[in-house]
């Protein structure tokens, strides 16, 4: 008999324990709140978030990449080193399918390296090295390779009438402006609207991009391509070479003297 009462005496506190821990302890909510780290901050939905009703939105911070500074030929030296393999160390190539970089202006290889890396200008090749640069980086080479001496070529003389004249006047009867114009008498270019230096160029690298434009037009869209590809379809097979030929013998009677153009 007392067994019995005390078996239900620790059952009756027990049921009693359960209950009292029933009562303390609120039932587990439907869904399990949002932690605190993903709590409505100020600047959220006024819908969803009364508290936050009225208060000013909270931006993003973004963190200023700051201006682009005139590129460094000291920096640009480093930056430059795998474009030597095909442009040469000084800017120079051995191989014409590859254009004489030295003494190119800053201005339009930075602008050169932005299409490769937009797509905007298509190169396999060129897009890959371009992706990783920064636009400082850009500026950096283009100041490396405007700081050397492009090396002076030789023009074929069977072609130097016809190229020269092409160059210096142009035809007025097929409507071909003379190349001068643009590009500058001694062929520096000019920097400051993105004109490209020719002079010294290789024959077979300009005669490859002129036979380009004139066979397949300017597919970039670009503002230079479409005037180069509209003088291009003017000229033919005998035109392009001997304008080609014409540029890789133009150079300064100093042929040591790296100081690009000016706007």
């Amino acid at each position: 008999m007392k067994f019995r009462h005390a078996a239900a005496a620790i059952t009756a506190l027990l049921v009693m324990h359960a209950a009292a821990a029933q009562t303390a302890v609120p039932a587990k909510p439907a869904s399990t709140p949002a932690p605190a780290s993903a709590e409505a901050k100020p600047g959220g939905n006024p819908t969803t978030d009364p508290a936050t009703a009225g208060m000013p939105k909270a931006e993003t911070p973004t963190v200023a990449s700051g201006p682009v500074k005139p590129g460094d030929a000291t920096a640009g030296q480093g930056k430059a080193a795998a474009c030597g393999a095909c442009h040469g160390i000084d800017g120079n190539s051995s191989d014409p399918q590859y254009p004489r970089l030295a003494g190119q202006s800053e201005q339009y290889i930075a602008a050169q390296l932005e299409a490769f890396k937009s797509g905007k200008r298509m190169n396999p090749i060129m897009m890959g090295f371009a992706q990783p640069l920064s636009e400082q980086d850009m500026h950096d080479i283009g100041a490396y390779f405007a700081s050397k001496a492009s090396l002076p070529g030789v023009a074929d003389q069977a072609l130097v009438a016809q190229g020269q004249t092409l160059y210096r006047q142009g035809d007025v009867d097929r409507g071909i402006p003379a190349c001068m114009a643009c590009h500058g008498p001694d062929g520096r270019g000019n920097p400051g609207a993105h004109y490209p230096q020719l002079t010294s160029q290789h024959a077979k690298y300009v005669e490859a991009r002129l036979k380009a434009w004139h066979d397949n037009g300017e597919t970039t869209g670009t503002p230079h391509g479409k005037i180069m590809s509209s003088i291009a379809q003017k000229l033919d097979d005998k035109d392009i070479a001997a304008v080609a030929s014409y540029i890789e013998g133009l150079h300064t009677n100093d042929p040591t003297s790296a100081a690009p153009a000016t706007p």
